[in-house]
């Protein structure tokens, strides 16, 4: 729990104004109104297509470049009987989408003439490998459709060509200035690209290849709307922006997701305790991606795939207990990683005086490292580079903090790089040994350029202030409009100040290490719960009865008959803080 600064600014005079216009036309809380404004959602159209997403708010996607060329040549194999090949990254995201290409194709053409490859993380590593282009030469596979990754590969699909091996690329990653020589590159990403939305996941891009292929065969829309689940899956594990066309996917793939999910899916949720339980987009990130991701981190991300493509319950419930017992010795593995980490850090305090924590242990699990880095950005608060050995290279997995790109940071050492790709908060690296102090001096260097001390201290974004008055179910109920929450559009923080204990509140948790809180304030006799997890220290000022600040994000409480309104406590701020 963070005890540092709060950004927040007050309301405009403008903003007040367009809060009541909206409330006054939609219906809603003046909060809810006032939270849209302040994300930028202004217009009666904005809150139209926020409040109530439609499929009419999809893109065409035709303006996709090198969509009609992609449409062109899977329409030429299926004519021709092609053996055609799904490729895909080893995570949620590429598994989905190989997933939903496969599936997808099956409905109109010969299962024999499909196959799909994962490539195995440790043997392969991540993108097109070798190994996938010579399976396709024994196998007779004239067309690979790549899903979430590609865009790098242009010497491996130089290679590919020669062979007689076409490629179709649908990815959502940076291209370099070269592109490779595929057939067809579908990328939002590129220089060239006027696609409306550049934010769609690796699954997305798979998503609109396919309405495109079913647009251009005048095949009903049907079928694809069965594969819904598999993008807000991808959506939420890859933490893309949930806006814009991701927000039309995500609502439709979560509401597919809840009544009637594909079977793979449906026994995920069985084993992860979800059955029964409305899903959001929280639940994909910390229950069911991770056992979907465990297989690859484990295994092989080919039983990830088998599992999503399950054809009936028996087979579902088997493939997800596997899944759950590698999700279970992921744990294991992190933790254990975990801890050795923070010994490394702990014994080299220089380590941790740097801007970007960078360490290195050769016998750690490379399908886990990315977890690991992600431990140590949240406790240390800085941008985390955690390598291990694979393969004759080091393999370094990267994470960052809010306003430090990471991606552009370890770009500005392609010239020693073996190979490196992903996203502004996370990214992947591969290196000789001998050019790791060489990268380390030289994104050191980068950081202390590029990254501000206030990048390196944790803080929290406030969205609105509320006095308790303004708190009541039908604010709940309105806020449960800005679903589904996620990355840039996060669940609402507020901020309300001059609280006090309303005279019962009681420390909990085995080692009485949370804060039951009954709160009140000047605004309204009414007492409001609250939970303060792991803020056992502000206890005894809390019972004191002395006003305090506080910040939280408003919850349902379910365990009653009749719905009541709870706080998460956020952070806390007393005086002597302030």
């Amino acid at each position: 729990m963070i005890s540092g600064k709060w950004n927040f600014n007050p309301p405009s005079r403008e903003e007040l104004c367009r809060r009541d216009e909206i409330a006054r036309k939609f219906g809603l809380s003046p909060a809810v109104c006032l939270l849209m404004v302040r994300r930028g959602i202004s217009s009666d159209e904005e809150v139209r297509q926020f409040i109530s997403p439609s499929w009419n708010d999809m893109h065409d996607p035709f303006l996709y470049p090198d969509m009609e060329k992609a449409v062109n040549r899977l329409n030429l194999a299926l004519g021709n009987k092609e053996k055609i090949m799904i490729y895909g990254d080893y995570d949620v995201d590429g598994t989905t989408a190989v997933a939903l290409v496969y599936r997808f194709l099956e409905f109109y053409t010969l299962s024999s003439i499909l196959d799909y490859y994962i490539p195995d993380r440790y043997d392969e590593g991540y993108g097109i490998s070798d190994k996938a282009i010579r399976y396709a030469q024994d196998k007779g596979i004239s067309l690979v459709i790549a899903l979430d990754c590609g865009i790098k590969a242009v010497e491996k699909i130089a290679f590919a060509k020669t062979l007689g091996i076409d490629f179709i690329i649908c990815d959502h990653h940076k291209p370099d200035d070269v592109l490779p020589d595929a057939v067809a590159i579908l990328n939002a990403l590129r220089t060239d690209s006027t696609y409306p939305y550049p934010y769609l996941s690796g699954c997305g891009v798979g998503f609109k290849f396919m309405h495109a292929f079913a647009i251009s065969n005048n095949v009903g829309f049907s079928q694809l709307r069965l594969m819904f689940d598999y993008v807000a899956v991808s959506i939420a594990a890859d933490v893309v922006p949930i806006t814009g066309e991701n927000r039309v996917l995500a609502t439709f793939g979560l509401y597919r997701l809840n009544y009637s999910p594909s079977k793979g899916l449906k026994g995920i949720i069985e084993v992860c305790g979800l059955k029964g339980k409305e899903i959001t987009m929280s639940d994909i990130v910390f229950k069911i991606g991770p056992r979907i991701n465990a297989s690859g981190r484990i295994m092989n991300g080919r039983e990830s795939v088998d599992l999503l493509l399950a054809r009936d319950s028996t087979s579902a419930r088997e493939k997800s207990e596997s899944a759950d017992q590698y999700n279970d010795d992921r744990r294991e593995l992190d933790k254990k990683i975990t801890d050795q980490a923070y010994a490394i850090i702990d014994t080299d305090p220089e380590t941790c005086n740097k801007r970007i924590i960078i360490i290195h242990h050769p016998e750690w699990h490379k399908g886990i490292i990315g977890i690991v880095a992600s431990r140590l950005a949240e406790k240390y608060y800085k941008p985390v580079i955690v390598f291990t050995e694979a393969n004759g290279h080091l393999s370094g997995s990267a994470r960052s903090v809010t306003g430090f790109d990471i991606y552009r940071a370890i770009e500005s050492c392609k010239d020693i790089l073996v190979n490196f790709g992903g996203h502004p908060f996370a990214a992947g690296v591969t290196i000789d040994g001998k050019d790791f102090p060489a990268f380390c001096s030289r994104i050191e260097s980068y950081a202390e350029e590029f990254m501000s001390e206030e990048q390196m201290t944790q803080s929290l974004d406030v969205d609105i202030e509320l006095r308790f008055s303004d708190i009541n179910l039908k604010l709940l109920k309105d806020q449960k409009r800005m679903r589904p929450f996620g990355s840039a559009n996060q669940k609402p923080v507020y901020l309300s100040r001059q609280v006090r204990d309303a005279g019962t509140s009681k420390l909990v948790g085995k080692e009485l290490e949370h804060i039951k809180l009954d709160l009140i304030d000047d605004s309204t006799t009414e007492v409001i719960s609250a939970i303060a997890y792991g803020m056992h220290r502000h206890a005894e000022y809390v019972k004191s009865g002395k006003t305090f600040d506080i910040c939280y994000t408003l919850e349902e409480n379910n365990y009653s008959k009749e719905p009541n309104i709870q706080l998460q406590i956020l952070d806390i701020s007393i005086p002597c803080e302030q």
